[in-house]
């Protein structure tokens, strides 16, 4: 399931929403519609004030996500949301010229192509956009007359007008299809509308200036950002009662979901992050700063990344969701207002509302790949996890060199099993996953042997030359030496295992000889040599002496 939020209430710049006794609720800082200001304004019940000066930000560089294409639609576009097949992606123009009117209009767009195949005549002041779950219908808030249009997506006609009170701004369909919810900037509620009948069956009274609305994956709940309270209201879709009310960061504006439910990230326009909510605790848990006057948001498929569109910033910031920071930031067209990801999670689109435009992104975080495998042991079970980052999941291969035999790396960057040969293996491993340039990691790792010695060494005699060479085996080749007891009185063991010298006198020494090379323990041996004393010539042992007669 794609979470999105591809919207933007209405945008004026410098807009005081009003309440009916004309104190000021809120300043929207937002884009004019060109055409039909001046009705707008009156709904509002304020003056349309000049235009603000926007504060712009330095985007940096897209070291990730690029925008592919960019799609022609019709002027003030903000509100997108895409078929569930992905197919098609509706954008609600508050701007457009359709039929010779002032504006009012959805352009639909092929997805496959990213060509506008038809532009819809609506209500006056299109803004919220949402499609029901079997694509079948596309319901579009329209702010200035108060209504909702009821798109049929087969023939891409308005069906049926829905009325509703309060200045409707966006719009949510429950996951079963049956219900919509609909905020009202004015009427500080959430009204609730059978999409089978298309009437308003109840209002839900909510915080003040209510826009963004979001269900939970499982329709349970319903989270509404009120813009004024700072808060979201948190609302029970079985008794559409509000069961709890989260405070968050200055002026909220847009909500999306994670797709396991656990969290639900909100923008904030007055201070430029976005809040996340731990939906089991309905408490904040972490807030993220992300670019200028964030607005739209939506979440890909796998719950890997949120996408916010910065409408200050001319950017959209991509939140890693495993660290809550910004993966990168990428530049797109005047003014981003919303964003919604398409099933498949390849790709998303942004409504540009001063172009005119949709930015078409393709999603991902390159992959990256990290981690220096630690020494094996030849005959020991090895295992060493590379660390794979990017989106979607890399996949990891050995590309350039050979892995130790007995050593396999699996597609996740997992290298494991049982090196049979000791000795010093360069090989290159590659994380891919068609974003940007592929991870290449140059690696090196030493497979060591166990020390081992053995080798009993032979009687000496006392005064003549003696050797003998222990067996060692390790690598890295180990060094001998004696840990234990004592050697016979002029021998001496060399590093590599070589017992020599000239034994000065008889006698049985005990002594322990140990051989390491820091793989595994040390190798022990417990020798013992006997040193005799040499014969006397002339004595009754030596050879060719007499026996007399």
């Amino acid at each position: 399931m794609v979470t999105s939020c591809g919207y933007l209430p209405w945008p004026v710049p410098g807009v005081q929403i009003l309440s009916e006794g004309h104190n000021i609720l809120a300043t929207i800082d937002r884009p004019r519609s060109r055409v039909g200001s001046a009705r707008m304004s009156a709904v509002l019940g304020g003056t349309v004030l000049a235009a603000a000066t926007f504060l712009t930000t330095a985007v940096g560089s897209a070291a990730a996500d690029v925008v592919i294409d960019t799609v022609t639609v019709e002027e003030g576009a903000g509100g997108v949301a895409i078929t569930p097949d992905g197919a098609y992606a509706y954008v609600a123009n508050q701007n457009g010229n359709v039929a010779n009117q002032n504006g009012n209009s959805v352009s639909v767009i092929a997805t496959a192509t990213n060509t506008v195949t038809a532009t819809i005549p609506v209500g006056e002041g299109p803004s919220g956009m949402a499609i029901t779950p079997n694509g079948a219908f596309a319901y579009v808030t329209n702010l200035v007359d108060n209504s909702v249009s009821v798109i049929d997506t087969a023939t891409n006609t308005e069906i049926t007008t829905v009325p509703i009170g309060g200045t409707p701004s966006e719009v949510a369909i429950t996951p079963d299809g049956a219900l919509a919810y609909v905020t009202n900037i004015h009427g500080h509620s959430v009204s609730v509308i059978d999409t089978a009948t298309n009437t308003v069956i109840t209002s839900v009274p909510v915080g003040n200036v209510p826009f963004g609305v979001a269900f939970t994956p499982n329709g349970a709940l319903a989270y509404v950002a009120n813009f004024q309270d700072d808060s979201v209201s948190v609302i029970d879709t079985a008794t559409n009662t509000v069961v709890t009310t989260v405070l968050v960061g200055d002026q909220p504006i847009a909500v999306a979901f994670t797709p396991d439910g656990a969290l639900a990230y909100v923008t904030h326009q007055g201070d430029n992050s976005v809040s996340v909510i731990d939906t089991a605790t309905s408490t904040v848990v972490t807030t993220v700063l992300v670019g200028d006057r964030p607005n739209g948001i939506a979440i890909t498929p796998d719950g890997a990344l949120a996408y916010v569109a910065n409408y200050g910033a001319e950017s959209v910031s991509v939140i890693d969701t495993s660290t809550n920071m910004v993966a990168t930031t990428i530049a797109v067209g005047d003014r981003p207002s919303g964003v919604a990801i398409t099933p498949n999670g390849t790709h998303a689109y942004v409504t540009n509302w001063f172009d005119g435009t949709v930015s078409v992104i393709e999603v991902g975080i390159p992959a990256a790949i990290t981690g220096a495998p630690v020494a094996g042991v030849v005959g020991e079970v090895y295992e060493h996890t590379f660390e794979v980052t990017g989106s979607p999941v890399p996949t990891v291969a050995v590309t350039a060199g050979d892995l130790p035999e007995g050593l396999v790396l699996s597609e996740q960057g997992v290298l494991s099993g049982t090196p049979t040969a000791a000795g010093t293996y360069q090989f290159t491993v590659t994380a891919s996953n068609g974003v940007g340039e592929d991870a290449v990691l140059d690696v090196t790792l030493e497979v060591g042997q166990v020390a081992g010695i053995t080798g009993a060494p032979a009687a000496g005699v006392v005064g003549e030359v003696y050797e003998h060479v222990f067996e060692v085996t390790g690598s890295p080749a180990p060094t001998v030496s004696v840990t234990a007891g004592d050697l016979p009185d002029g021998l001496v063991l060399s590093e590599q295992g070589v017992l020599s010298g000239t034994p000065a006198a008889a006698g049985t020494f005990e002594f322990t000889v140990t051989a390491t090379n820091g793989v595994g323990d040390d190798a022990v041996l417990d020798a013992t040599l006997d040193v005799t004393a040499a014969t006397e010539p002339g004595s009754s042992d030596s050879w060719g002496s007499s026996t007399g007669s």
